[in-house]
Formats: C-alpha cells, structure tokens, sequence
C-alpha cells in the first residue's frame, strides 16, 4: 500500500535540527522524498508499523508532529502531479 509521510518538526534548538535530520533518515530508508517533509512508500502493515515505532521514538510529541495518510493500493488514480519536480515511480527500481 502506499503511504504519504509527512512531518513537522521544531528545528528553533539544535535538539530539533538533529530530530530532523533522524526523521528524515528513517523515512528515507523506507521511501522516496517528494516534498521537503513529504515521503512516499510502498510498505506493508508490519512495515509502517516498525516505521512509527522508529520516529515515534525520535520525535518530541510536544514540539513536532507526524502524519501518515493511507492512500491503499490503487494510489495511482489518487494521486496526481503537477509541476517542475519530476514524478518517481515508487514501486520500481531507482536507477540513475
């Protein structure tokens, strides 16, 4: 299924900057950035389980803040793309 990651986090303390390089991390390992805080992965119910176990750990739920948005399996007729930054297709190999 495909999930759209998106977070927040409060880089005013070098605290902050270092959660977010962490956040960015993790979700890197598991998708594509296509938006400066925005990842989209291709995971399974244990996946994105062990993915927010992972960030829940990093973030401070008092200062940053995450959201997943489930878009299933037939995401390609729910999701469009407009503009300069070129589309990916998550589900096959990233070769450059």
């Amino acid at each position: 299924m495909l999930v759209l990651i998106t977070y927040d986090v409060n880089t005013e303390t070098a605290d902050g900057k270092a959660r977010l390089r962490k956040v960015a991390k993790i979700c890197t390992n598991y998708g594509v950035r296509v938006q400066n805080s925005v990842f989209e992965c291709i995971v399974d119910s244990v996946k994105i389980l062990e993915i927010k176990r992972k960030l829940n750990k990093i973030i401070n739920q008092e200062k940053d803040s995450l959201r997943f948005y489930y878009l299933g399996n037939n995401y390609d007729k729910k999701v469009e793309h407009i503009g300069a930054k070129e589309t990916i297709n998550v589900e096959k190999p990233l070769i450059f």
